[in-house]
Order: C-alpha cells, then sequence, then structure tokens
C-alpha cells in the first residue's frame, strides 16, 4: 500500500522594486513544468529538477539583474517548498543521491529539517560563466533555496571538466535526492521531537 498525501501544493509571488517572481508548485505531481526565468540556462536546469524529482513546477520570473532574479527564484522556490512541505509529517525527510552526467560526477544529500545549512562544492572555474548565468548566481540559488526551504544541503561535484555538466550534474543529483525527501513513507513527524 503507497501511502500518498493530498494538497501538497503551494503558490507563491515575490514583488520586489527588482523583480516579480510567480511560483507553483505541486510536490506529488508528475514532472510537468511551464518555466520562464528569462535565462536559458536556467530554465533548462529547472526543468530537470521537475523532471528528475517527480515534482509540477510553473515559474514565471522577470527581473533587473540576472543576479537578481535567479536569487529570487532560489528564495521564491524555497518558501514553496516549506509551505507545501507542511508539517512534514510522514515524508521521508532525508534524501540522497549519486549522479552523473558523462564526465561529471555529483553528490547530494538533504534533510528537510527546518534547518538551513548549506555546504556546496561545485568544482567550477570562477572565471567562467555558463552559457547566460555567471557561476555566482549558481552559488546563490542554490543559497537561496536551502535557506528558504530550511534545509540541510550538502551538493558536491566530485569530479568533471565541462562547466555544463557540472551544474546538471548537481541539479540531477539534488532532484533525485529531493524525490525521496519529499516521499510519503509513513503518519508521523519523522524527529524524536515531534516536530520539524
Amino acid at each position: 500500500m503507497r501511502l500518498i498525501k493530498v494538497g501538497r501544493t503551494a503558490q507563491l509571488t515575490r514583488n520586489t522594486t527588482e523583480t516579480e517572481i510567480t511560483i507553483e508548485l505541486d510536490l506529488d505531481g508528475s514532472g510537468k513544468n511551464d518555466i520562464s526565468t528569462s535565462y536559458k540556462f536556467m530554465d533548462h536546469m529547472l526543468v530537470l529538477l521537475t523532471r528528475h524529482s517527480g515534482i509540477d513546477l510553473k515559474v514565471k520570473a522577470t527581473g533587473d539583474l540576472t543576479h537578481h532574479t535567479i536569487e529570487d527564484i532560489g528564495i521564491t522556490l524555497g518558501e514553496c517548498f516549506l509551505k507545501a512541505l507542511g508539517d512534514k509529517r510522514g515524508i521521508n525527510r532525508y534524501g540522497s543521491a549519486l549522479i552523473p552526467m558523462d564526465e561529471s560526477l555529483a553528490r547530494c544529500a538533504l534533510d528537510f529539517s527546518g534547518r538551513k545549512a548549506l555546504v556546496l562544492d561545485l568544482k567550477l572555474n570562477e572565471e567562467c560563466d555558463i552559457e547566460d548565468v555567471a557561476i555566482e548566481d549558481i552559488r546563490h540559488f542554490f543559497n537561496s533555496f536551502a535557506e528558504n526551504a530550511k534545509m540541510n544541503l550538502h551538493l558536491h561535484v566530485l569530479y568533471g571538466e565541462d562547466q555544463h555538466h557540472i551544474v546538471e550534474a548537481a541539479f540531477k543529483a539534488l532532484a533525485r535526492a529531493i524525490k525521496i525527501a519529499k516521499s510519503v513513507v509513513s503518519d508521523e513527524i519523522p524527529s524524536t521531537k515531534g516536530v520539524l
């Protein structure tokens, strides 16, 4: 018998003087997506995240600068995860994955603990952009996502050469870890404290 929680969804809009971000999330989706961030590489990464985590995701984002837009996508997406997970009753809570992407290999371990911790080692060349996104913006996305989802996120690239492949492996590892962690496996809060 498979346990399924109903209604693990969230819809949020973040409006600032710099950005306008609207996100709709369904944790129990099938990988459907409608992503428009104005940045082709970020669109590609969010489509991968959606497909490999088994969530449905709509993202519409506009902003004045790449940095502001991508950071605010991370903030809003994290807030959506936190809202959709609710009291986290019954979830697996932990997830991990080891994912290759051609010559690159990424490892992700996460915990929807209610506390933010981020350990990030992407082994990226700081002097290069990836397609239409700067390396620092990729880092800001992961930081903003972890902080606002209130999760422990440990994301490491063990090795790789192609910058695109390195980040793609990282996003796929994150997605597969999310898929495991969000899975409903019981009807209890997965904590000795009784709250997450």
